[in-house]
């Protein structure tokens, strides 16, 4: 019988995050028999996908931090489900400037990713070919637009069939100024004119997940309690349409990924302080399934 393993990103710990020792780390879905299945990654893992055919584990790897924020140096890598022949598909500093939360679209073949200070919504191939940017909120080259908070795209979806990308701009930390919009698949045009904002004020958005099933966007928001440091949910809107979230999950510490197990009707949750968690799809019955784990990141499920 398939068991339900979770990966975990853990961008290592270290008063220089330049020399910090990520690691991708897996386990069962209670927690149990973790070990370390990826050492030695040191550009800021952040976010992370299994592919359907159980054959790849992606993830996206932000770079470096300057004086001046973060370098040009992000990258995406790829490695075999059990950890072996780890490659870079994307290398540093040429096709993505600091990647985050990334997903892939099954049918098309396709890796979608946001690119926070590159203030972009890409994609590639599963190869790292083909690169293209779908949304474009500013100039990578302009200084002043990287460090423009309202700029940066950080959490993504895809929903192939009705032909929508969904993406989170965070705002300021803790600002109150976060969004979650959606363009169709093949861009949002020239000028943005494809855009749809489903949310605006939110305390600070940060990754998404979909349950296109039942018709519900998740996402997380680290923003400032009581209506950040949660996990909310709401039905996806039609267009046009405005609809109203829950939150599900309150007081984690600085939330950051979300992963949804359908077949099992169950989230699963990362803070950056190092929890991990999980909770029914309406946020009952919430366990700690390890409370510090490092500094955390992502998270992807596979039945195996």
């Amino acid at each position: 019988m398939a068991q339900t393993l979770l990966y975990i990103l853990d961008q290592g710990t270290s008063d220089d995050r330049n020399t910090a020792d990520g690691r991708i780390f897996t386990c069962l879905s209670d927690g149990t028999q973790g070990r370390d299945l990826v050492t030695g990654l040191r550009s800021a893992p952040d976010g992370i996908a299994v592919s359907a055919d159980h054959k790849y584990i992606f993830w996206t790897n932000m770079g470096h931090p300057g004086p001046d924020g973060w370098t040009n140096t992000g990258s995406i890598q790829r490695c075999d489900v059990d950890g072996k022949n780890v490659i870079t598909i994307i290398e540093p500093g040429t096709k993505t400037h600091t990647p985050k939360q990334l997903t892939i679209a099954e049918k098309s073949r396709k890796l979608y990713w946001c690119d926070r200070e590159g203030m972009r919504v890409m994609r590639s191939d599963l190869d790292g070919g083909n690169v293209e940017t779908l949304v474009r909120n500013g100039d990578v080259e302009n200084k002043e637009h990287r460090a423009d908070y309202l700029r940066w795209c950080v959490g993504i979806q895809v929903d192939e069939e009705a032909g929508y990308v969904y993406w989170t701009q965070k705002g300021p930390p803790k600002g109150g100024k976060g969004k979650i919009l959606r363009c169709p698949i093949d861009g949002a045009g020239t000028a943005g004119e494809n855009t749809e904002v489903l949310f605006d004020h939110l305390p600070e958005p940060i990754d998404l997940s979909l349950d296109l099933a039942e018709g519900w966007l998740y996402w997380t928001d680290r923003g400032d309690i009581p209506l950040g440091n949660t996990v909310n949910r709401s039905k996806i809107p039609k267009k046009g349409e405005k609809t109203n979230h829950e939150i599900l999950v309150r007081k984690l510490h600085e939330g950051i990924g979300l992963e949804l197990d359908i077949k099992n009707r169950s989230m699963y949750i990362t803070d950056l302080l190092g929890g991990i968690y999980r909770a029914n799809l309406d946020g009952s019955d919430e366990k700690v399934l390890i409370p510090d784990l490092g500094t955390v990141t992502g998270i992807a499920i596979a039945y195996l």
